[in-house]
């Protein structure tokens, strides 16, 4: 087909107003994933005070004798770090650290005895059994601005983010799964 030079024109002028309109951009704060990433470190950082100051520990630290806290038996640093998404370097600078403080104590893995597992001293269940209260209770401060309705809808619509992302949610599916 010819093309005239209307035609031509006319092409012109549209190129020239689509790049004059202003292309779409993202908005980060209507962007989920961002909105969850800054949620999650704010609230951490929130929490980390009652750890952090009163205690002198960090933040990965406090998730390995959180996660070794909740469970009933041992696990293995990997499973630490797949269970708080951190990255397996700064869990073992952590669990380091937690050895030196005698906060935790490696144990012999039955099922293979080339491997170590993880669990608390009777030092760090004591730290574990003060520390959860209060966090439980600042979770409820940072919580209050929603009712329990909202509370009971914004942990199911988690659940189900988790779920479709195939995340672990509990401790016995982990168990099932042998997840570490």
């Amino acid at each position: 087909m010819a093309r005239t030079s209307s035609d031509i024109a006319l092409k012109a002028r549209e190129a020239g107003e689509a790049s004059a309109r202003p292309k779409p951009r993202l908005d980060l704060f209507k962007f989920v994933p961002f909105r969850l990433n800054r949620l999650a470190a704010e609230v951490s950082s929130a929490l980390s005070v009652e750890y952090q100051e009163r205690h002198g520990l960090d933040i990965p630290a406090w998730r390995v004798i959180a996660t070794l806290g909740f469970r009933n038996d041992a696990c293995s640093a990997q499973f630490i770090a797949q269970c708080t998404r951190t990255h397996k370097s700064t869990i073992s600078r952590a669990v380091t650290a937690l050895l030196n403080g005698n906060l935790i104590e490696r144990v012999e893995n039955e099922a293979d005895r080339r491997e170590f597992r993880l669990q608390l001293t009777k030092k760090g269940r004591a730290l574990y059994e003060e520390l959860f209260p209060q966090l439980l209770r600042r979770e409820d401060e940072i919580l209050a601005c929603l009712s329990a309705q909202e509370r009971r809808q914004l942990s199911a619509l988690l659940g189900k983010i988790e779920q479709s992302l195939d995340l672990i949610q509990t401790s016995e599916e982990a168990d099932a799964k042998q997840a570490y």
